[in-house]
């Protein structure tokens, strides 16, 4: 989760979360996210999707506020988009809220983000050799595993994040030679074991 009161991250709500809970569009909001604007005939190539369903799948982004229109760009005959915002907020009431078809989207969302970040990690690994050496010493792949209640869990998440958040704007010249888009995942879960059970 984002850290609190981040004025260029958008707080899901039931009726967004419903325009965005698809395995397209969130690869579309993602693409120009991270990529930068692009048109949909751009999109399409990038996503192996045709044209038309880019299209459809960015208006229906752009309908519930996720995208919009780059002004700098749209000049020519193609329609550019760039992301409204950095990065989204997801509330866990949303798994259990009254209307099935939220709980379902909510369910969708989570698990098309944990596909995605799985997927990141999988192409770091099947192209690291073209990264120089110094990227290749710096990458880290690692997994702790802790006793904790859920107060302190949601302590060490919440330190965390506020760590990361302090690296933000540290960088400030993005077309500096040794810079680059740096993904970091974040996971904290209780795990079943053959002795416990959750409670």
């Amino acid at each position: 989760m984002p850290e609190p009161q981040d004025t260029e991250v958008r707080q899901l709500d039931a009726r967004s979360l419903r325009g965005l809970a698809h395995p397209l569009r969130m690869q579309l909001l993602d693409a120009l996210r991270f990529g930068g604007p692009a048109t949909a005939s751009q999109l399409a190539e990038k996503l192996g999707e045709s044209s038309g369903a880019t299209s459809y799948h960015l208006r229906q982004l752009a309908a519930h506020g996720f995208i919009e229109d780059d002004p700098e760009r749209g000049k020519g005959r193609e329609r550019w988009w760039k992301a409204a915002h950095r990065g989204l907020g997801f509330d866990d009431s949303l798994l259990v809220d009254a209307d099935p078809a939220v709980r379902g989207a909510a369910h969708l969302y989570l698990h098309e983000v944990a596909t995605t970040q799985t997927r990141d990690l999988s192409t770091w690994l099947g192209t690291r050799a073209d990264w120089p050496e110094d990227w290749n010493r710096s990458w880290d792949m690692s997994s702790a595993t802790l006793r904790l209640t859920p107060q302190l869990t949601r302590e060490l998440t919440q330190k965390m994040h506020e760590l990361i958040a302090t690296y933000r704007d540290r960088c400030t010249d993005a077309d500096a030679a040794d810079t680059a888009q740096v993904r970091l995942h974040t996971h904290a879960f209780p795990l079943t074991t053959d002795q416990e059970t959750p409670r």
